[in-house]
């Protein structure tokens, strides 16, 4: 099994367009104080590692999370992709630690253009070649000697939720055991849509325009979070992304919505899809969409009544832990139903 002491490789040269943050703005410590990463996640009874991940697309960040007790056995592989403008550290990680104290391996990336990967800040401008991205160090550790004999789920939150489908889509359908949807982004709602008119604008610049940082942002955040504690502890995150969406990124998630939506009866895999109802910054009839139209026979929808779109960050502790106990409860009851005759297809993308 993988060790937790695995040293961080030496990260890629820094530039303008890859810092998330102003290089002379101090970073703040972790959310959670002054205590050192490896006391802290050892306190959570996990334990942690970081490295980079080289692919033809850019050099991105990952990290690991597993159950530090040996007499917990790992019951299946989990991979986790974060939404718009996050990243894999800050509170996104507080969903990877639960799931490592419920037994599971846990393993997530940075996506291109966010957190501490390469590329352009927060510039969508192609889902597919992002969502591949990832997807090799996924089944990099997928087909490993350690977990090729495990079930494996994908889970994506928000954004990172329409990423996740693309992967699945990407992936022969054997690969994954189970899908896990928070709050995906598979439609946008009507105030959160771009003006056409300015995309068509930008479009007859050919392309000059689409990394451009210049399209309303709608104030997503605020529209996330309702504990307001929490809202304060993710605006800190000097990872976070802050600037307005790039004309590129607005286009992009438009069309990979669409393309989504026409897709949703190729998914045949298991799989939770949770959401908000209040979610303002994705709309939680996309979930029952996908409840529906998907041709997978084990499908349960989880709706949200008065909950935001940030299911387990951005909701009161109760909240964002009825949420956590249904997640545990469904992928704990497919590890049982499916472990024993899994098996991982050798031409799995």
């Amino acid at each position: 099994m993988q060790l937790c002491n695995l040293q961080v490789l030496k990260p890629f040269p820094q530039t303008s367009e890859t810092m998330a943050t102003d290089s002379e703005t101090p970073v703040p410590p972790n959310f959670w104080g002054d205590m050192p990463e490896d006391a802290y996640y050892a306190s959570q009874g996990v334990c942690n590692t970081k490295s980079y991940f080289n692919t033809p697309n850019g050099m991105i960040f990952t990290q690991s999370f597993l159950p530090v007790s040996l007499d917990l056995p790992i019951k299946a592989t989990v991979f986790m992709t974060h939404g718009y403008g996050s990243d894999t550290g800050w509170l996104f990680q507080k969903i990877c630690i639960n799931f490592a104290t419920w037994g599971y391996a846990v393993f997530a990336a940075d996506l291109l253009g966010h957190g501490r990967s390469e590329g352009v800040r927060c510039y969508l401008g192609d889902m597919e070649k992002i969502a591949a991205t990832s997807l090799s160090f996924f089944v990099s550790v997928r087909r490993s000697d350690d977990y090729h004999q495990l079930p494996a789920f994908l889970f994506g939150e928000s954004m990172g939720a329409a990423a996740t489908m693309l992967m699945y889509l990407q992936s022969h359908p054997d690969t994954w055991t189970g899908l896990i949807f928070s709050a995906p982004l598979f439609m946008i709602p009507e105030p959160m849509k771009p003006s056409k008119l300015q995309l068509f604008l930008y479009g007859l610049l050919f392309g000059m325009a689409d990394t451009w940082a210049s399209m309303p942002d709608n104030k997503m955040v605020g529209k996330a979070i309702k504990d307001p504690e929490k809202l304060k502890i993710i605006a800190s995150n000097p990872r976070r992304y802050t600037g307005k969406p790039r004309v590129g990124t607005m286009r992009e998630l438009l069309r990979v919505a669409d393309y989504i939506q026409s897709n949703f009866s190729k998914v045949t895999a298991p799989f939770l899809t949770a959401h908000g109802t209040a979610d303002g910054v994705t709309a939680p009839e996309s979930s029952s969409m996908l409840y529906e139209k998907a041709s997978s026979e084990d499908k349960t929808l989880k709706l949200y009544d008065g909950m935001y779109h940030s299911l387990i960050q951005g909701e009161p502790d109760e909240n964002s832990q009825r949420v956590l106990g249904d997640m545990r409860e469904w992928i704990d009851e497919r590890v049982r139903r499916y472990a024993s005759n899994y098996s991982i297809s050798n031409s799995s993308s």
